[in-house]
């Protein structure tokens, strides 16, 4: 948990106190994976009926390792045991809307903008900056649970719903 300090201080990557990920690694210690160079994953199990998902929490490559499809063997990780261990139906992020670079990552990786959340940074309580008042994207990807694809709109960027209605 340690090794995570100079990656928390990348732009990009939404960060917590420690209080937070031992929670998440006694909750759900089979969705928290660390690679031994400085990058990591951290995920949990939500919801009910059909929207019991997997959740990637927190994603982040050191930006000496990115490029190296690290994360994609990451979330692979992840999207295996939501499906296999957890039974979801698919698995959610949330990505600021302004971040191009990693939206695009999660495309080409098969995630697809279920909804926008407005000002969803600014819900977290993070308070860092003005950024947080910036809305994500809920961006899924089915597992095999959800063959009719549910978890899947092909109008997501067009729906747009309020922090608290997201969770």
């Amino acid at each position: 948990m340690f090794k995570f300090n100079h990656i928390n201080l990348d732009l990009w990557t939404e960060t917590y106190g420690i209080n937070f990920y031992l929670q998440y690694l006694s909750r759900w210690p089979d969705l928290c994976s660390v690679e031994e160079s400085p990058n990591g994953l951290l995920g949990k199990a939500e919801g009910q009926d059909t929207e019991w998902h997997g959740h990637i929490t927190a994603l982040t490559v050191a930006p000496e390792y990115r490029r190296l499809s690290l994360a994609r063997k990451m979330i692979d990780y992840l999207e295996r045991v939501s499906d296999k261990n957890y039974r979801g139906f698919f698995v959610d992020l949330y990505v600021r809307c302004t971040n191009d670079v990693a939206i695009g990552m999660y495309e080409g990786l098969g995630y697809s903008v279920y909804r926008r959340v407005r000002e969803y940074y600014e819900s977290l309580g993070l308070g860092r900056n003005l950024r947080d008042e910036e809305d994500a994207f809920d961006m899924r990807k089915p597992l095999t649970r959800d063959p009719m694809l549910r978890s899947v709109r092909p109008n997501g960027r067009e729906i747009s719903v309020s922090a608290h209605d997201a969770s």
